[in-house]
């Protein structure tokens, strides 16, 4: 060993300086000439708006460690860093510093200066989240990190607009948008906040014309938009209103005469089976009229203030016209009644403001025929596996209802969009990297593109697409995307439609789907409930091994995570028990010590013939099963069962058990059987710092730099290996030592006092021969001072006992003259009432739909496992009570 481990852990002493190690060695770098298989994700690109959360950090450690397994099965592995220059959320930012530290607007700098402060913000926030990466450890290969506004990847945004215009996908057209008054830019819909909120439904007499008396009553919840309706609409099937086709009402808000018109889309049973239709507010409004070639006026300017079609309520915000319009229309007694209504309010995300369905001329993508490809692609044996794979349904089902998508902002932070309007036409419109040739005549779209439309190409632009072959060949298409369930539509999709078509291949070959991260209570974490949880203040209370190995081991795929500190403590625990352990292998180790070249062989031959090392037999079977298990779930993603296996393997097997068995071997005078011992002590250690390198990288690398083997962790090899010993008793032994020591300490046994312990006689299915009788007598005479006296074919009446059932036998011990058989039978009862309880708990899990329809198969299979234990055990439990009674 190098230099000692010092006697605590301490992660932050541990973490120092590990990753500028690691880079400056170059181990995060991909080999583009590598012959080895490649493995490459590209990381979904955080926004440059502010700091890493939470998110960020669960979402990343998933990928690091896929990263990191990976590369110990020797793979090239590319995982490529990069971020998004999120369009408005960042200009949002930068306009409100702009506001708050020099009291100025954006359109005061004008477009090129204030570029220039987007361009700074970007720079400082890009390098805080450089060192976020860093402190989380992230094995990220930054000689390829990208930016979305990049030269390179500029280019290939523009090249896909182009290309996508030719081709009849892309055009310009007048369509209801989510408006952002605040910001005055269009909205994406993962922009638009909904909530529940408390608001009003206004009822509105519409007088038929010519009629003092007969109305048509209309019910909305937005009265300034009655200045634009263009007809009502009733459902042709409603007998109620038959009578008023082709007639006409008259708008109380502006006295114009609104023809009567029929449409299917009308719900006869809902309201009054009758509805105003304003075609340039409302999205469902704007079909009704183009079915029925209606004229779609707008009565909002982009403010959200009136406009002239409000008439006396010109210039208005459009809340306080909506209650003086009422306050009016109360007034001359046009309203039916006000009731109160709860309804969804789409807020913007970045100003707050509520959103205004706006009609405006917009570009869009035709999204018939890519959503089309995607569904036949799903159904293809190449298709893109999902895991969960329920979320392939989620997808296709958005895509069966998917609407064309406005790709336009009003922004000037983005990709320009690359078209020109001829400064005399505006009709006239030249898409193209430049104008034609009379340039001066023609003038540049102001508008930028959806920050979507440049993030569904990141994998194929990040990898060199459009600009370096070699790279994208190599590394292209992805292996895996980690990313939230939340944006499956606004991402996934996109990416994979795009790469789909100009690629002709998958973007990726799986996705594996998260989902939120909540508190303690289940909450969404945000600012307003104040729950929210820095990544960088638990890495420095607890360790970014810490974080990682409790972000990456407490949620299943496609679930939620509830953050815990009762958990996070426990991975600190986990991770001070492996410290520890490193420590006794430490201690244990002479001066002289060399590992075995070829341990595998030369343990296998030094074993042959001594019986008295079966605890490292033991050991080393338990460590292929544990390899075993955890490769099969890591394929599958399922970190939660991996997490599970290392935990019991390193914590209760390795540290509990093994450990302690060695004490015995490590003191004999036999060198041999000394040295099989201190060996598989020395390689087991290793093989574990190996499996959970991926999870908890610093402190494997920590404590294997003082093993003096290879120059770092990273550049071992995942364990291969295959020792199977029949040496099942062992687990006997850890079973029986546990249930003696909580005996004695339950009846508070002397330590000298020998405790006499029978198997009962239905345990002889399980082969307790006299042999392993006296092989298991070996280690529990040394560690509890208990003694097998064989298989009890019939009580002894004389004898008091405590039955003990453990996995497959149950142990009778005797306690003659030790406790009380009142007491030991309520013990008995209390064993019995508990594993009631289990296996009621156990019957509710089977018996819910939900777990057996979302639950992966291992884990339904698990629960199946733990009832037939319990009901076992119950049974058996039950059986010597009935037995003991007819003893009796």
């Amino acid at each position: 060993m190098g230099k000692e481990l010092t006697k605590k852990y301490d992660h932050a002493l541990v973490e120092t300086g590990k990753y500028q190690f690691w880079k400056k060695k170059g181990y995060f770098t991909a080999d583009v000439t590598s012959k080895q298989p490649k493995f490459s994700i590209v990381i979904p690109p955080p926004n440059v708006t502010g700091k890493l959360h939470l998110g960020h950090a669960w979402d990343t450690t998933l990928q690091d460690l896929i990263i990191r397994y990976k590369k110990l099965l020797g793979f090239d592995t590319l995982y490529l860093p990069g971020m998004d220059h999120a369009g408005i959320a960042t200009q949002a930012k930068v306009e409100e510093r702009l506001r708050i530290t020099k009291n100025i607007l954006r359109h005061d700098l004008g477009r090129e200066k204030f570029i220039e402060q987007v361009w700074a913000w970007k720079e400082e926030y890009a390098e805080i989240i450089r060192e976020q990466w860093a402190k989380l450890g992230l094995a990220l290969d930054y000689s390829r990190e990208q930016f979305t506004l990049n030269n390179n990847l500029t280019s290939a945004v523009q090249k896909v607009f182009i290309d996508l215009y030719q081709k009849g996908l892309i055009y310009r057209g007048k369509r209801i948008i989510s408006w952002d008054p605040v910001q005055k830019t269009a909205l994406s819909n993962i922009e638009v906040i909904y909530q529940e909120q408390q608001g009003k439904m206004y009822y509105f007499k519409y007088f038929l014309e010519n009629s003092t008396s007969e109305f048509l009553t209309i019910a909305t919840t937005r009265p300034e938009t009655m200045f634009a309706d263009q007809c009502v609409v009733v459902n042709p099937n409603d007998n109620r209103y038959r009578k008023y086709w082709n007639k006409k009402v008259i708008n109380p808000a502006n006295g114009e005469l609104l023809p009567i018109i029929c449409d299917n889309y009308v719900d006869q049973d809902f309201g009054t089976g009758a509805m105003k239709c304003t075609p340039a507010h409302d999205a469902n409004d704007f079909v009704i009229a183009l079915r029925h070639h209606l004229a779609m006026p707008i009565c909002m300017n982009l403010d959200g203030t009136m406009n002239e079609l409000a008439g006396k309520y010109h210039h208005q915000d459009r809340f306080t016209a909506r209650q003086n319009l009422v306050h009016d229309l109360d007034h001359q007694k046009l309203i039916v009644e006000i009731k109160d209504h709860s309804h969804q309010v789409g807020f913007s995300e970045r100003s707050g403001a509520i959103v205004e369905p706006y009609l405006s001329d917009q570009w869009f993508v035709k999204m018939e025929y890519f959503a089309e490809k995607i569904i036949k692609f799903q159904s293809s044996p190449n298709k893109i596996q999902f895991y969960p794979s329920r979320f392939n349904t989620t997808l296709i089902n958005w895509m069966k209802n998917v609407q064309d998508w406005c790709i336009s902002r009003q922004l000037w932070w983005g990709h320009q969009i690359p078209a020109w309007y001829h400064k005399d036409d505006s009709t006239k419109i030249h898409v193209g990297l430049t104008p034609p040739d009379n340039s001066k005549n023609w003038i540049q779209d102001g508008d930028v593109l959806d920050t979507w439309f440049s993030s569904a190409l990141w994998p194929m632009t990040t990898l060199g697409w459009n600009w370096d072959k070699t790279l994208f060949h190599r590394y292209f298409p992805t292996n895996v995307l980690v990313t939230g369930y939340d944006i499956i539509f606004f991402w996934v999709s996109r990416m994979m439609f795009d790469s789909l078509e100009f690629t002709k291949e998958k973007p990726f070959n799986d996705v594996l789907i998260h989902g939120l991260i909540r508190d303690e209570e289940g909450r969404k974490m945000s600012k307003s409930l104040g729950n929210g949880i820095d990544p960088m203040d638990v890495i420095k209370e607890y360790g970014a091994d810490t974080l990682r190995y409790f972000l990456v081991t407490n949620s299943a795929p496609g679930q939620d995570l509830r953050f815990s500190l009762e958990k996070v403590n426990s991975a600190w625990n986990f991770i001070n028990k492996l410290w520890n352990a490193a420590r006794y292998v430490e201690l244990n180790l002479t001066s002289d010590f060399k590992p075995l070249v070829n341990f595998e062989t030369e343990i296998k031959n030094l074993l042959l013939n001594h019986q008295e090392n079966a605890i490292d037999q033991w050991i080393l079977t338990e460590l292929t099963k544990t390899i075993a298990k955890v490769q099969t779930n890591m394929e599958k993603y399922e970190f939660v069962l991996v997490g599970k296996d290392l935990y019991d393997f390193v914590w209760n097997k390795f540290c509990s058990w093994y450990i302690e068995l060695t004490k015995v071997n490590l003191q004999s005078n036999n060198a041999t059987i000394k040295k099989i011992t201190i060996q598989t002590l020395f390689y087991v250690l290793k093989q574990i710092l190996i499996m959970l390198h991926p999870f908890i990288p610093f402190v494997t690398e920590e404590i294997y730099q003082k093993l003096n083997l290879k120059e770092s962790i990273m550049l071992e090899v995942y364990p291969k290996i295959n020792f199977n010993y029949n040496v099942d008793y062992l687990n006997l032994v850890t079973e029986i030592v546990a249930a003696i020591r909580e005996l004695r300490s339950n009846y508070q046994i002397k330590k000298e006092d020998i405790i006499e312990i029978w198997f009962d006689q239905i345990s002889s299915k399980n082969n307790i021969t006299t042999n392993v009788i006296a092989l298991i007598n070996e280690f529990i005479l040394k560690m509890v001072n208990s003694k097998v006296m064989g298989v009890l074919q019939e009580k002894d009446a004389n004898q008091k006992y405590a039955t003990i059932p453990l996995t497959n036998v149950i142990l009778e011990v005797g306690l003659n003259d030790i406790v009380d058989e009142t007491v030991e039978q309520q013990k008995i009862n209390g064993e019995l009432t508990r594993l009631e309880q289990e296996l009621e708990r156990s019957k509710n899990i089977l018996n819910n739909t939900s777990f057996l329809a979302k639950a992966n198969p291992e884990k339904i299979k698990l629960e199946q496992e733990k009832y037939a234990q319990y009901l076992e055990q119950y049974q058996q439990l039950k059986g010597k009570i009935t037995n003991g009674n007819s003893n009796d």
